[in-house]
């Protein structure tokens, strides 16, 4: 990953923004309008706070700071509290800040998302396919290669965090 490391700093004291290498919805929107109808089919039964969870999740593994902000604050427009997301990254330890299904998701969530350690294993699907009826959790399934898509275009193209605004892409 290519980091400035100027010491430049702007009015507020710090460091300037990075510029984004490309703009994908300009200059390939038919793969854009593609993805947009991929995630919202994607999202369909999916409970939304447990959605954000699952995006800022799959977020925070892929370093995908854009989406880190757009969903966290999609998380917080949509009532999720600030507890709830600042504890995400340490699942693990705050399991009492999360129900046992939010759990089995997130849990399906590193599985899919760090797939370089092996497959999604059969204890992880097993917990999660308790909480799910097979729609569901096939949408949920769905949701998370979608964000991850996501990510991945996102930092491939450099977006630039900071600038959304809650709901404006859905």
């Amino acid at each position: 990953m290519t980091t400035d490391t100027t010491d430049t700093t702007n009015t507020t004291g710090t460091l300037p923004e990075h510029t984004p290498r490309l703009d994908l919805a300009k200059l390939v929107p038919d793969v854009y309008k593609a993805m947009v109808r991929l995630d919202a089919a994607a999202r369909q039964g999916v409970d939304p706070t447990l959605l954000e969870l699952v995006k800022i999740r799959a977020s925070q593994l892929n370093h995908c700071a854009f989406c880190l902000d757009m969903h966290s604050k999609d998380a917080l427009a949509a009532g999720e509290s600030v507890e709830r997301i600042v504890q995400l990254s340490a699942w693990e330890e705050s399991r009492h800040f999360y129900t046992a299904k939010e759990i089995a998701a997130i849990e399906l969530t590193e599985a899919i998302t760090v797939l370089t350690v092996g497959f999604v294993p059969d204890e992880v699907y097993a917990r999660v396919a308790a909480h799910f009826d097979e729609t569901e959790l096939a949408h949920l399934i769905s949701a998370i290669t979608v964000i991850n898509a996501w990510n991945r275009f996102a930092v491939t193209t450099r977006g630039v965090p900071g600038h959304y605004t809650p709901g404006s892409y859905k």
